[in-house]
């Protein structure tokens, strides 16, 4: 079986990871629209308030390239439960890609799929402020 080229992406991302506190390493790919992959992974801050998560990463450097829509992302971790993104990911992958799949997976092999909808149900958006006054 072919390995999948985003989750390898992500895996490879991983090992860039700076988290000298958590020792928690997360590497994050985009797959684009386009097929374009774009990868991100955390850094962490001595103030934990400014770390930033692997999947934002990805998506602040494709937003910034100016790709905006996206298919799939992959976050992979080394612990056995395998490891969804945080809230503050969750709403921005709302935003950029309510429809995409997310794929986690972890360095023994166990992957899952759902969906950003399945990880976010009822999401904040700019709907929300049609109407308001």
């Amino acid at each position: 079986m072919t390995p999948d080229p985003l989750i390898e992406a992500a895996r490879l991302a991983r090992e860039r990871a700076f988290a000298p506190y958590s020792n928690f390493r997360v590497g994050a790919a985009l797959e684009a629209a386009d097929g374009r992959i774009i990868t991100g992974c955390n850094v962490e801050n001595a103030s934990y308030g400014l770390t930033l998560c692997a999947e934002r990463v990805a998506l602040v450097k494709a937003i910034s390239e100016g790709i905006t829509g996206f298919k799939r992302v992959a976050v992979v971790t080394d612990v056995d439960d395998l490891t969804p993104p945080c809230g503050a990911c969750r709403q921005l992958l709302w935003e950029f890609a309510p429809d995409a799949e997310v794929v986690l997976a972890n360095l023994g092999g166990r992957v899952a799929v759902y969906r950003v909808a399945e990880l976010l149900p009822h999401g904040f958006d700019a709907s929300q402020f049609k109407g308001a006054k």
